[in-house]
């Protein structure tokens, strides 16, 4: 069943949204975190863990699966769902910033992209039509067109050629798309030039879409100040009935300015990423658990939080764990982080709701930004 989404409220004072994903009988409320699961499966962490966390939506990559088990594999089981054991929603990148990052410029062509399989080094050749076969195979909720990734830093012209070449990709992805169960999203790119991104976004929507997804935001070290605006430049050309989706994005403050600016869904890597170097995310900004301050420290990381981990386990127990490299210290900080962000798409909601989400935002700045405790 294709799940649904409606807006249920919009903010006075910003562009903020709240909505619903109605999904198998259920509502799933946005804005939203999604956890990433790349190779079908959040890492460290069990399908009820990431549940318990409040998980609405997961992420898994279509790069990684195509190479292995391979969307036969997946399909034969049954699909995503029943292969990972996840019965909430499931969406599915194109594949695209993976291939990007292994391709050579020279290799793009209006085909689609020659590279080299990370893993064993095989010549590989993915096309618009490919992606979506594959993430049709997969069979998740909300599959991504496949679109070219240039960085931030490219050029004015090179971005206008790529969005070109993105948009007639996205127009053979649409007709290539056969699983009438799944949502497609295009994506909208354009670096920080408000013109390039209104170009982009408008005729994307009139190749007409599920929803749609800002790209480019997250992959070469932009400012914080380009990055809002894409946000900006993009939010304001949607369709206000679709879902928004900010990709790559895990930066508390981000997410927070991504809300501001009418995104509806976030999703990366950052918080298992953060937890298997030793670090926890917490309304006081973010703590190195490996230091010595907190090797008898047996409080728990934050004690706001209602997280597994941090109704049973200490800052002590947790530090013990990460620096004797036991793999449930990392586990244990993956629930937490993964939790700390989808609590915070909760509070934006609230805020939303009480129209009071500038207040919100200072605050929130304030407490994790303001007197660093820790480093």
């Amino acid at each position: 069943m294709k799940l649904e989404f409606k807006v249920k409220k919009e903010d006075k004072e910003t562009k903020a949204r709240l909505g619903e994903i109605i999904y198998n009988g259920k509502i799933y409320e946005t804005p939203m975190f999604m956890p990433v699961g790349t190779e079908a499966t959040v890492k460290t962490l069990s399908p009820e863990e990431v549940k318990e966390a409040k998980s609405g939506i997961i992420l898994s990559n279509t790069y990684h699966l195509w190479l292995r088990p391979g969307e036969e594999v997946i399909n034969h089981a049954g699909g995503l769902h029943k292969f990972m054991n996840y019965d909430g929603p499931i969406l599915t990148d194109s594949g695209g910033f993976q291939v990007f990052s292994l391709a050579k410029p020279k290799d793009i062509s209006e085909e689609g992209v020659k590279f080299k399989n990370h893993l064993n080094g095989d010549h590989l050749f993915l096309t618009p039509e490919k992606s979506i076969e594959i993430q049709n195979k997969l069979d998740s909720d909300i599959a991504m067109s496949f679109d070219e990734c240039p960085p931030a830093s490219a050029s004015y012209d090179y971005l206008k050629a790529s969005i070109e070449r993105t948009l007639r990709w996205a127009k053979r992805g649409k007709e290539a798309h056969n699983n009438p169960n799944q949502m497609l999203f295009g994506i909208v790119q354009g670096g920080p030039h408000e013109d390039l991104r209104k170009f982009s976004a408008l005729e994307t929507v009139k190749i007409g879409f599920d929803g749609y997804s800002i790209g480019g935001v997250a992959n070469d070290h932009e400012s914080k100040e380009d990055m809002y605006k894409a946000f900006d430049y993009s939010t304001t050309y949607l369709p206000k009935e679709k879902l928004r989706y900010a990709m790559g994005i895990g930066e508390p403050i981000d997410i927070i300015e991504g809300v501001i600016r009418g995104v509806d869904l976030f999703d990366c890597v950052s918080p298992t990423r953060l937890a298997r170097h030793g670090h926890a995310l917490t309304k006081l900004g973010k703590l190195n658990i490996k230091n010595s301050q907190y090797k008898e420290d047996f409080t728990p990381l934050s004690k706001e939080c209602d997280c597994y981990t941090c109704k049973n386990y200490s800052k002590a127990y947790i530090r013990h764990l990460i620096n004797a490299k036991e793999t449930f210290g990392a586990r244990l900080l993956s629930i937490h982080n993964i939790r700390f962000l989808i609590h915070l798409t909760e509070e934006l909601r609230e805020a939303i709701k009480e129209e009071t989400l500038l207040n919100y935002k200072e605050e929130f700045i304030k407490n994790y930004y303001g007197e660093p405790n820790e480093k």
